[in-house]
């Protein structure tokens, strides 16, 4: 077939197509002439990728009708069943797939940041970078402790929740660079290090655990597992897997959009621990626990949850609807 002379008999339709669903409203008789090219491109896509089925041209064709489709389905209601099935099987395939990057990543920074914390804690030179042994003082008596109490409750949660959620959004978006993830982890470190010697030094590093203990794990958790999927993203590019890697890269964002709005919720519960339970004046054990059980409530969710739901078929993949159909490539 020459699919030049196809393309050209063809192309008035096709953008005919186009312009319509571009068009913010139709009448009636547009309506079913939109109806009427849809299932001459649908049909003239069958015959390309059947007869001689050429990357682009596919590619075009896939996307029209799938802008056209949105129009002629009309907009799906919501209903209470499906967000039940989206928190309890879509959210946690999503994440479940995603595990392991955001585990190894929540490690290294552990480990890193317990040697940054011992080096800065052994070297005075290193401990004087924070400032002197005044301004360390104030830091370990109140500082640390007054970041807790500066603001009111709610002005703080919405506070913390607003730029843990900016950063974790940021991994996932920006992680293709491979930087800005390493970038964030780098910070991170420094900074649980850093704090942690300087409490050490003036032997306050129970309190500098009670206080980061309640929201913490839960908050760091969300925020390694941004990271990992953002590193995730980059990893996809380098190696696709045998596919194209426009369609390996597709797969894997329309994924993260989930795990972005899971991790967006656990960052929202750690942000309302943060503002209410840390500074509250509820025994420390009591804060302590609250917090390792909002932590292990977060990782079963991804491991039982996200392990259920994949053997149950969910992939985390919610938006194959509007997937681009793509020639047949060897792996």
């Amino acid at each position: 077939m020459d699919i030049d002379a196809f393309s050209a008999v063809r192309e008035t339709k096709w953008r005919r197509l186009e312009q319509l669903s571009r068009a913010r409203s139709r009448s009636g008789a547009e309506a079913d002439e939109m109806t009427r090219l849809y299932r001459s491109a649908a049909s003239d896509l069958a015959t390309v990728r059947s007869a001689a089925p050429e990357p682009a041209l596919v590619t075009r064709l896939s996307m029209l009708l799938a802008g056209s489709r949105v129009w002629l389905t009309g907009a799906r209601h919501i209903r209470s069943g499906d967000i039940g099935r989206m928190l309890t099987l879509s959210l946690p395939a999503a994440l479940y797939r995603v595990r392991w990057w955001g585990v190894v990543t929540s490690l290294i920074v552990v480990v890193l940041a317990w040697v940054a914390g011992y080096y800065t804690l052994h070297h005075p030179d290193a401990l004087n970078l924070v400032g002197d042994a005044q301004t360390r003082q104030t830091i370990a008596d109140e500082e640390f402790a007054s970041y807790y109490t500066e603001y009111d409750n709610t002005s703080f949660a919405a506070t913390v929740f607003t730029n843990n959620a900016l950063l974790a959004a940021q991994c996932i978006a920006f992680g293709v660079t491979g930087v800005y993830p390493l970038i964030l982890l780098y910070n991170t470190v420094l900074q649980i290090g850093v704090a942690g010697a300087v409490m050490a030094e003036h032997d306050a590093l129970d309190i500098f655990f009670q206080l980061l203990a309640p929201h913490g794990l839960l908050e760091l958790s969300a925020v390694f597992m941004a990271a990992g999927a953002g590193l995730r993203v980059f990893w996809t590019l380098l190696v696709p897997g045998g596919r194209p890697r426009g369609e390996a890269l597709s797969e894997v964002f329309r994924t993260l959009l989930l795990v972005a709005f899971g991790l967006a919720m656990t960052l929202f519960v750690s942000g309302l621990l943060e503002g209410y339970v840390t500074p509250s004046t509820m025994p420390w054990l009591a804060k302590v626990i609250i917090g390792a059980l909002a932590c292990a409530a977060f990782w079963v969710w991804v491991f039982v949850g996200g392990r259920s739901a994949m053997r149950r078929g969910f992939t985390g993949d919610d938006n194959k609807e509007f997937t681009a159909e793509v020639a047949p490539y060897a792996a």
